[in-house]
């Protein structure tokens, strides 16, 4: 049977290293929602046009048409063993259109791991990155600092602070996230499928625990 796991998690809690991490372990693909609508857009498929001409509007991509990606991502050869979804679903609709998706796979989603963390150490971790003007690269003034206050250690230009790494607009995105999530959480909790994992510990211990549960799947 194949495995399919929907990993959740606020912005600063780390998703996207164990979202590659576990995709890894499991020899599954990691099936990003945004890597999905960038891909079609670049290659011009139909869907991708469809999206665009919404995008270009400044509008929210209709259901039905992510919908209608995320059922073309996983209907290809790689997906026959599983995968892992990020970003998708976002909503209790959208999970309900995914678990008929994978019934035709004959699937379900397996888990769905919570990765929880503070709202105050999420704060902590997305307000302290800076990046340097000439090529992007990231540092954080508490996990990565620069050798330099203020200067990249790899190109030596300014570092600066994006304005969505700002207080303000970082305390934002968390609390909208937490709130258009719940519905979502509570959906999988229903289910009887999602884990709560703590996202406070070292990156390695994550993982470690996201892995016990997936070991605990009965598929």
């Amino acid at each position: 049977m194949p495995l399919y796991i929907v990993l959740l998690g606020p912005p600063g809690a780390g998703k996207g290293t164990q979202a590659q991490r576990i995709a890894q372990a499991m020899n599954i693909p990691h099936i990003s929602s945004g890597d999905i609508f960038r891909e079609n857009i670049k290659n011009k498929t139909d869907l991708g046009v469809q999206a665009n001409r919404v995008i270009v509007k400044g509008e929210l991509v209709p259901d039905d048409l992510t919908i209608a990606m995320i059922k073309d991502r996983l209907s290809k050869a790689d997906c026959q063993p599983g995968a892992l979804l990020d970003g998708f679903p976002r909503t209790p609709f959208q999970a309900e259109a995914l678990a008929k998706i994978l019934t035709e796979f004959r699937g379900k989603v397996n888990l769905v791991p919570y990765i929880n963390v503070p709202e105050q150490l999420l704060i902590e971790r997305l307000t302290g990155r800076w990046t340097c003007r000439a090529q992007g690269h990231v540092f954080h003034e508490k996990f990565n600092p620069p050798r330099q206050a203020g200067r990249c250690d790899i190109d030596g230009s300014e570092l600066y602070q994006r304005d969505d790494d700002k207080v303000e607009t970082v305390t934002k995105r968390i609390k909208v996230y937490l709130q258009q999530t719940l519905p979502l959480i509570e959906y999988y909790q229903r289910m009887g499928v999602l884990v709560n994992i703590d996202g406070s510990q070292e990156i390695d211990q994550v993982t470690a625990n996201i892995m016990t549960a997936i070991e605990k799947v009965n598929l």
